[in-house]
């Protein structure tokens, strides 16, 4: 680029190899004009900062737990197969009512019903060898009893005595093991006899079935472990919610507390039950510890189903008519002020007619996240206590706008 002097008017152009002669003043006018619009009004001092207020407001408040957990039936009952084998059949299905004692499923029993004529053909056995023994006895017994008469007529020698001494023993003996050998078999057959019943899997409570784990042809083996095959709920008019309570809040939980909760299934309906029971042993994940407190509500309608989870709202606490104070106000600090001490109370920022900040002790109550009950404060209903702090600018150097203009 080269400039140009047109010596009779005194201005001055710049040109511009392949675009043509541009006037060097509106090349500058130009530029102040780009530094305006990137840093419009810039300044080198700032106004003195102007606080975000709320007043000291009396309401009513409620302090509550939030947590969630698992709706569940109040009593539910797992129904295994205490015998190994087939499934053979199933004569229930998920949502059936069933009574007590019902047959819900079969294993096949024939394994079990070959055992019992095997334990009951050994019991007659063993019978049959007590009255073999009995009869041996009371022929041993005789021959004792005549020879122990005889002896004592000097009749047959103290040897012979000994021997049918020995008989007679023995035959007791004998006797003896026959009875245990046939109670014995009769323990067996009895065994024989319970293991086939429980091919028949029935039912131990009235209720639904709510869960079913097995199908026809299944193998199950009860060796080790019972396997469960249905779990049945006993009534599903009344549930519990299994609610995880954070162990700082656990404190404030009590037996006997209202609750509300709702369910995704259901985002207009609110639920409402009572606390049952705050459990003693911690649940502890990823270092976070909670408490599983029950909380009871009935199921009329039986909109409520096994599973669901439920968000849970505990009412631990709640106050009417008292002064509060923004929790924002709580935790506000203005900057280059020092707050005095506060010695277990809390400090909070009143705004002066001056626009002066002053510290105020006061102690707090309840909460219910937003605000917080005032206890023993000189605030007053409509004090206002800073809340924020925002900074702003103010005209006292020079921008560079003025440096163009």
């Amino acid at each position: 680029m080269t400039i140009r002097r047109d010596k009779s008017s005194g201005s001055s152009e710049a040109i511009i190899p392949g675009q043509g002669p541009v006037r060097l003043n509106c090349l500058i006018w130009a530029g102040f004009l780009i530094i305006n619009l990137i840093l419009p009004g810039c300044n080198f001092a700032t106004e003195s900062d102007r606080y975000v207020t709320k007043p000291i407001t009396r309401m009513d408040l409620q302090q509550s737990v939030v947590a969630s957990g698992a709706i569940n039936p109040i009593e539910t009952v797992l129904v295994g197969a205490q015998v190994s084998g087939i499934i053979k059949e199933i004569l229930v299905d998920y949502n059936s009512e069933v009574r007590r004692g019902k047959v819900i499923a079969r294993i096949d029993p024939r394994v079990f019903e070959a055992k019992v004529d095997q334990c009951r053909s050994a019991l007659e056995l063993a019978r049959a060898e007590v009255e073999k023994a009995k009869t041996n006895l009371s022929l041993a017994t005789s021959q004792f009893k005549r020879y122990e008469s005889l002896w004592r007529q000097r009749l047959v020698s103290e040897l012979d005595l000994d021997n049918n001494r020995a008989l007679y023993e023995t035959a007791q003996a004998e006797f003896r093991a026959a009875q245990a050998r046939a109670s014995q078999a009769a323990a067996q057959l009895t065994e024989a006899e319970t293991n086939l019943g429980y091919t028949n899997i029935t039912s131990p409570v009235n209720g639904i079935v709510i869960s079913r784990n097995v199908e026809v042809g299944r193998t199950v083996v009860a060796s080790f472990q019972t396997p469960t095959l249905f779990t049945i709920a006993q009534d599903l008019t009344q549930m519990q919610v299994e609610a995880a309570v954070d162990g700082a809040e656990v404190g404030d939980i009590k037996v006997g507390q209202a609750a509300t909760f709702t369910v995704d299934a259901y985002t207009d309906k609110v639920f409402s039950g009572k606390i049952d029971q705050v459990r003693l042993a911690p649940q502890t994940t990823q270092n976070v510890v909670t408490y599983t407190v029950l909380i009871q509500t009935p199921n009329p309608d039986l909109l409520l189903k096994p599973g669901m989870i439920a968000t849970v709202t505990i009412l631990t606490d709640a106050r009417t008519g008292v002064l509060a104070v923004p929790n924002a106000a709580l935790r506000f600090q203005p900057r280059g002020h020092t707050a005095p001490e506060a010695a277990g109370r809390h400090v909070v920022w009143r705004l002066e007619a001056n626009e002066v900040p002053r510290p105020v002790l006061a102690s707090c109550g309840i909460s219910n996240g937003l605000w917080t009950e005032l206890k023993n404060s000189p605030l007053q209903e409509g004090d206002l206590v800073i809340i924020d702090q925002v900074s702003g600018t103010r005209g006292g150097g020079m921008g560079l706008r003025s440096l163009f203009y």
